[in-house]
């Protein structure tokens, strides 16, 4: 048996993910392979990806989908397919042919009216192969059914939940189909399964399966900081400096929760952007027209509220301090993943402590004589984009205490103003002169 039942592509080409030499893309069409409504076991359906040669030339399955029940999955699931990119890497081509293909299940004995088996690929030496490989007789697939991958692109994983077992069917071989699941992502990395199904002879979870996950870097892209702004005259300045666009991190479709199905967030938006806007907001101004220094007090307020944080990550699944997704039972993913952001994207380079301090600050500073002084505090907006800028869930927003910068007027070259940083309230402070006349 092999029919394609209707599947539904993008209207578009969809960017590739890019790593080295290796293309990664989508594809929602399928053939069915086989399926198990001739056996006495619970019905299940082998599929294999059909990537279309106007959409996705060139490109090639990883390895068959297992799918529990007898549903057509074409436009309902998804699953990845690779392709060589045209720039030669030095590691050598990213993809390569299986050598030959091992023999793990066949229906034999089972009194079905079709023949049925699943192959293991052997990939040649310094690649892997990703899933296994069906076949609607009892002889091995073609090599050019699939692709085995480079092994420095992927990552070591493990089996996660069982999708079907051949238990009842009478078959003289046992057999179960388990899912890939990814380790957990290190910072600014995303480890995830192409859709491919890991398979043994048994109907019992292996214990030390040999499978992998595709990884990919979260792609940060970095411009300037704000400048630091400077006191120009003894008035007050703005309270609010202009903001900049600072950081852009780019998450693909599946690493996103949306109210909508697999293919059509696929189609509405491959990629999507979480933005970083720095600004500089004042926290005081004094001018101190004394002839002797005086201390000048005021109080920073945060601007992060872990509630706004929580409510994000509800709505997208997107967790910013560690890794995502964090499953409970029942959650259906369209890939199985692990997703982390870079810390320094976040300000939690050494802890998350700062997102949970909402502690108004009290901020002291000395200002010398006859001088203004000025202090401002970075602070941080957070909003999530699809392809089409509009945005995802809500923004929120972070303040940093480390990032305090004073300025005075006149300005003096090699002048250290010591700025002083502590809760609210405190005790024992020096007596302050809050601003000038």
């Amino acid at each position: 048996m092999t029919t394609n039942e209707n599947g539904a592509l993008p209207n578009r080409q969809i960017e590739p993910i890019k790593l080295d030499n290796l293309l990664i893309s989508f594809t929602t069409e399928f053939n069915r392979i086989l399926d198990t409504r001739f056996l006495r076991s619970n019905t299940a359906g082998f599929w294999r990806p059909t990537p279309a040669p106007d959409a996705l030339p060139g490109y090639f399955p990883l390895g068959d989908l297992a799918v529990a029940g007898d549903a057509n999955i074409n436009g309902t699931r998804v699953a990845a397919v690779v392709c060589e990119s045209d720039s030669p890497s030095t590691m050598g081509n990213a993809l390569s042919r299986p050598d030959d293909f091992e023999r793990v299940w066949t229906d034999a004995g089972s009194g079905a009216a079709t023949d049925s088996s699943i192959w293991r690929p052997l990939a040649p030496a310094g690649y892997v192969a990703m899933g296994l490989v069906c076949s609607n007789s009892h002889e091995k697939p073609s090599i050019n059914a699939i692709r085995c991958v480079r092994a420095d692109l992927v990552i070591a994983s493990t089996v996660g939940n069982l999708i079907w077992s051949d238990l009842g069917s009478r078959a003289r071989q046992n057999f179960s189909a388990w899912e890939i699941e990814p380790p957990t992502a290190a910072s600014g990395e995303i480890y995830f399964a192409p859709g491919t199904f890991f398979g043994v002879q048994s109907h019992n979870k292996p214990a030390e399966p040999i499978v992998y996950a595709l990884r990919m870097q979260i792609r940060l892209e970095v411009t300037p900081a704000p400048e630091p702004p400077v006191l120009s005259g003894y008035e007050a300045p703005l309270a609010i400096e202009a903001r900049k666009v600072t950081q852009t991190v780019k998450l693909p479709w599946f690493a996103v929760k949306e109210d909508m199905r697999p293919a059509d967030q696929l189609r509405s938006s491959p990629f999507y952007r979480l933005e970083r806007t720095d600004q500089y907001a004042l926290v005081g101004h004094g001018h101190n027209t004394s002839d002797k220094a005086r201390a000048v007090k005021w109080t920073a307020l945060p601007r992060q509220d872990m509630s706004k944080v929580q409510i994000f990550n509800r709505l997208t699944s997107i967790d910013i301090f560690t890794t995502w997704p964090a499953k409970s039972p029942g959650d259906v993913q369209a890939l199985n993943f692990s997703a982390n952001l870079d810390k320094t994207f976040i300000h939690t380079e050494t802890s998350t402590d700062g997102w949970r301090n909402t502690q108004p600050q009290v901020v002291i500073a000395m200002a010398a004589k006859n001088k203004a002084v000025a202090v401002y505090q970075l602070q941080s907006s957070y909003k999530l984009l699809r392809e089409d800028n509009t945005p995802v869930a809500i923004s929120f927003e972070y303040t940093d205490d480390e990032s305090l910068h004073m300025t005075e007027y006149p300005s003096e070259e090699c002048a250290t103003v010591p700025i002083h940083v502590m809760p609210q309230p405190t005790e024992d402070l020096p007596t302050p002169t809050d601003t000038a006349p």
